[in-house]
């Protein structure tokens, strides 16, 4: 939903103790845009890294390199892969002008699908970390895993790394997201950037977006879900079994696992072929499909589908708001605020997934106490908010959860608290006035930019982008707004507006 690239994060702590939650601790990171026109070339300035738009879905970053090395010594690539889009380092900048004069006269195809170019603004695509030249001998590579639908443990990375070269160490870390650092020989961390990088663990979620990390070595102190040293099968606790017989989430042999219920296998997640991982345009891509992880293998300990959320407050927050924030990341069962810890509520979600989901994305925002050792939400001790609403709710039959099939579900974007928020589903005749005017008349920040997609003549609906002041604005107007019944004049049905955290921190 978002028109910026991120080539770069900019952390900033933000706090508002007033509003609607008692205690924030909210982190923004920021972009830089890219300009997507190709008929703007002539405006920017010929430079050594290009924009490469059109990719397809399935594009990983060998398949660039083995499309555009023609042009000229790559020393760099960054994906983009939920934009479709990529940033391509060229080490001399007459490569890059072979590159965008070419795709101008003749179609250019990478992964099979024309692809389009541009100059970038950046004369240099902004590295992480101060180890990034790939030509340094890192080892370690830190994977930032995109729309985590499902659980991201070291038996997950394990069975996707391993496949390209011996993973000697890997560490899972939940800050702004999932992230996780695995440690290779110092020969296939490369080979494992460039056939991993964009691509997606399960179909359409868990996307790996790859970069070299800073440290040059792991330390691991224990072997379970987050940590591992494959070096030392002495830190694995005896009762798991000998030796190293983990529980493997993703199965001994991928491929020999059928329909699971979301259709055939779920991801197709390229390997590298023998000749620097090339292959014809007319050759099968070698893949191999992972299913979905099953919950008998996904945890040791009891897990819980219910989570205790507390520092509310207490004139504004209620059942619906709750429901409003945690739906972004799972289908909401039950919401019930608990009558003798004030400004606490219980949520109740589908799955312990779903939880898994809302803590590691909005743990940030400090509204978490802990999960729940049980299994349900019981409606004992009904009483009445300050708002006058029930402290009790059932939204398990509402059309509003987001994740009620495999379809509906793969289109939800998973994402961290952003200050854009993306709205849809909205009626053509309300307009940005009309928009601030809602703002207003309940309570909540302004937005302080304004931007509409472009839209079919005959779509009976608009979406566009909504940008806050900060993060801790636009999660206010989320959980206010989300939801919100639009009736318009004449009209038999009012429209749901929908809002979701945009992948982009700024417009």
């Amino acid at each position: 939903v978002s028109s910026s690239s991120s080539s770069q994060q900019d952390v900033r702590h933000l706090s508002l103790p007033h509003r609607l939650f008692s205690r924030l601790n909210v982190f923004s990171r920021c972009s830089p845009n890219e300009l997507d026109s190709s008929s703007e070339t002539h405006r920017i300035a010929p430079s050594p890294v290009v924009h490469v738009r059109g990719l397809c879905e399935s594009v990983v970053e060998a398949d660039l390199v083995e499309a555009l090395e023609k042009f000229g010594n790559i020393c760099y690539v960054m994906m983009m892969p939920f934009k479709r889009q990529a940033l391509v380092e060229f080490e001399e900048v007459q490569s890059a002008d072979r590159c965008v004069a070419c795709g101008s006269q003749e179609p250019v195809y990478i992964a099979g699908q024309q692809a389009y170019f541009n100059y970038s603004t950046s004369k240099r695509i902004t590295r992480p970390t101060n180890a990034d030249d790939p030509n340094s001998g890192n080892k370690v590579l830190l994977l930032s895993i995109q729309n985590p639908l499902y659980p991201i443990t070291t038996d997950v990375l394990y069975t996707v790394c391993n496949p390209i070269g011996s993973v000697l160490r890997i560490v899972i870390f939940k800050r702004n997201g999932i992230q996780a650092m695995v440690e290779y020989p110092s020969a296939n961390a490369q080979k494992a950037k460039a056939a991993l990088n964009g691509a997606d663990i399960y179909a359409g979620c868990c996307t790996l977006k790859i970069e070299y990390a800073r440290p040059s070595r792991l330390n691991v102190i224990r072997n379970d879900n987050d940590s591992w040293d494959y070096t030392k099968p002495f830190l694995l606790r005896r009762e798991r079994g000998k030796g190293r017989q983990r529980q493997a989430i993703l199965g001994e042999h991928p491929s020999s696992y059928s329909d699971n219920g979301y259709g055939s296998h779920c991801p197709l997640l390229p390997l590298p072929g023998n000749n620097r991982f090339k292959r014809g345009s007319h050759d099968a891509p070698e893949v191999v499909a992972y299913p979905l992880p099953q919950t008998s293998s996904y945890m040791s300990h009891a897990s819980s589908s219910v989570a205790m959320v507390s520092g509310l407050h207490p004139a504004k927050m209620n059942c619906t708001r709750i429901f409003n924030l945690f739906c972004l990341y799972g289908n909401i069962e039950k919401v019930k605020f608990m009558k003798s810890v004030p400004g606490t509520a219980l949520v109740e979600m589908s799955d312990e997934y779903a939880v898994d989901r809302a803590v590691t994305h909005l743990n940030s925002i400090k509204v978490f106490s802990k999960r729940l050792n049980q299994h349900a939400v019981i409606p004992s001790q009904v009483f009445e908010l300050e708002d006058g609403s029930s402290s009790y709710k059932d939204f398990a039959m509402t059309r509003n959860n987001r994740f009620t099939s495999a379809g509906q579900a793969s289109k939800n974007i998973i994402q961290p608290p952003s200050c854009v928020l993306h709205f849809y589903n909205v009626p053509p005749c309300i307009s940005e006035d009309d928009l601030q005017r809602l703002c207003t008349e309940h309570d909540v920040p302004g937005f302080i930019k304004y931007k509409v997609f472009d839209a079919k003549p005959s779509s009976k609906t608009i979406s566009g982008l909504l940008e806050f002041d900060s993060k801790t604005h636009a999660v206010e107007v989320l959980t206010v707004l989300n939801h919100y019944q639009i009736r318009i004049p004449n009209g038999s049905n009012p429209y749901t507006l929908k809002l979701c955290f945009s992948t982009s921190s700024h417009l």
